[in-house]
């Protein structure tokens, strides 16, 4: 057990803040970027809220500074930001763009001259659409693809840049891209999602097994979105295997591989309907397994699930690719009087504690970052122009608290990032959603720190919560 003062964290925990680059990048078009499958998927008409794209976003590319000064204002430590895979390697294969390349190594300095430590994610979601025309994920040469991308990008930044993490959130890259189709690139073919699953771990082993040897001191690691999962009623066989269905479909199929070198067994004879499994090959869960120094965890929520029952009221889950065995039978509830984010998702702070503690309970011992937790609510302008974003404040302290909680219980916890720095192109919500610290007026791209992010600031500076 670790004794630290009631509201204080540990010395140098790190306070962050994370983006995503299809979210606030724009200039899709500018100095040698090509299409990625989120610009194809945000063109094509009904595939997100009001036909919006990541054309524009934030401007980024051109405001990084004015960025990078808004960060060093919060006081943040570290930046967790992704590299647009098209824009360093147009084609998904082959030479560096240069120009590209020269886009994040500005960043990788601006960020270094404020004292504000680079965590680079080398994938989040943007594929070339050079390689989803030459099968995307489920095609087993895009894992050798990425591992090649990931060198680019380290040979260029591995010199400044100490903290990595290969893929933010495989889980929708796989199952909403491929399964659901409700993510680029839209495709609805659940053997598919597996297989696009098995392949982006695999990327994420050769990438680590490379960029290993040619920096034996750099952290690495891999972003997994966790949920706490709970039955409806601890009672009922139906309620608990529907728990353990679900808690095995979005935790363990992913941290199993990557940390115990194993898909669960109970998952895979769950899915033996969709698939055998037949794209694992030989050494592949070794070379999954790489050794790792650090988890990064992305928390937004609890799911509560049921077994079929008519009676019990639910809400269609749509994550869950129904053609997959037994997941008709599992509703997801909403609970009476829990208070929900504009996203319709749940608020369960202490979901956060029981997720942190679980993995380093069940897993081997590894350092954990929070990489991603946040809320969207409709935001408010006053007539001053400030944004008084009291409930985003409310749910940043409960979820700190939780990370408080967790390391007092032992969890191994030693940063937190909150999502996200700006608000910024939130999939397929389009720009209707907004999550960032800093509004973005996207008629304008004027920036104003919120209420919320002002409150970042204290916690940060007083290293906890204060009386």
């Amino acid at each position: 057990m670790t004794s630290i003062d009631p509201l204080t964290f540990p010395p140098g925990f790190v306070w962050g803040a994370a983006t995503a680059s299809y979210q606030i990048e724009g200039a899709a078009q500018e100095d040698g970027r090509t299409p990625s499958i989120w610009d194809t998927f945000s063109h094509t008409p009904g595939k997100t809220l009001g036909g919006d794209t990541g054309d524009a976003a934030c401007e980024h590319y051109h405001r990084y500074r004015e960025d990078v000064g808004l960060m060093k204002d919060l006081g943040v430590n570290a930046y967790r930001f992704s590299v647009a895979w098209p824009r360093v390697q147009p084609g998904g294969s082959g030479p560096a763009n240069a120009k590209g390349l020269d886009f994040y190594r500005r960043l990788v300095d601006e960020l270094l001259a404020n004292d504000i430590t680079p965590w680079v994610t080398l994938y989040h979601w943007d594929l070339p659409q050079a390689l989803e025309d030459a099968g995307g994920w489920p095609a087993r040469d895009t894992a050798a693809r990425f591992a090649d991308y990931a060198m680019l990008v380290h040979g260029a930044l591995g010199d400044r840049v100490r903290h990595w993490t290969t893929f933010n959130e495989p889980w929708c890259s796989a199952f909403l891209g491929y399964a659901s189709g409700v993510h680029a690139p839209g495709r609805q073919h659940a053997p598919d999602a597996l297989a696009a699953m098995h392949h982006l771990l695999l990327g994420h082993g050769q990438a680590i097994e490379s960029m290993r040897a040619a920096d034996p001191e750099a952290q690495l690691g891999i972003t997994l979105n966790l949920y706490a999962i709970s039955p409806a009623d601890e009672t009922k066989a139906g309620d608990l295997d529907a728990a353990r269905r679900i808690d095995g479909l979005a935790n363990r199929i992913f941290l199993d591989p990557v940390l115990l070198g194993s898909y669960p067994a109970d998952v895979v004879a769950d899915l033996q309907g969709v698939s055998d499994f037949g794209f694992v090959r030989d050494g592949d869960l070794k070379q999954i397994a790489q050794p790792l120094d650090l988890l990064g965890i992305n928390y937004y929520s609890r799911h509560v699930v049921a077994g079929e029952d008519p009676d019990v009221p639910a809400e269609p889950y749509w994550r869950a690719p129904t053609s997959w065995p037994g997941s008709e039978t599992v509703r997801f509830l909403k609970r009476p009087g829990v208070p929900v984010t504009d996203m319709g998702w749940e608020v369960d702070a202490p979901g956060l504690t029981e997720t942190l503690t679980r993995v380093a309970r069940d897993y081997p011992a590894i350092p954990l970052y929070i990489t991603e937790n946040g809320a969207a609510y409709v935001d408010t302008v006053g007539e001053d122009g400030s944004v008084e974003d009291a409930e985003r404040v409310a749910y940043f302290d409960a979820h700190f608290r939780a990370c408080h909680d967790a390391i007092t219980a032992g969890a191994p916890l030693h940063g937190y990032f909150a999502w996200s720095l700006l608000d910024n192109f939130e999939w397929a919500w389009g720009y209707t959603k907004r999550f960032g610290m800093i509004r973005v007026d996207y008629d304008t791209q004027e920036r104003t720190i919120k209420a919320s992010g002002h409150r970042y600031r204290e916690v940060i500076k007083h290293n906890g919560l204060g009386e």
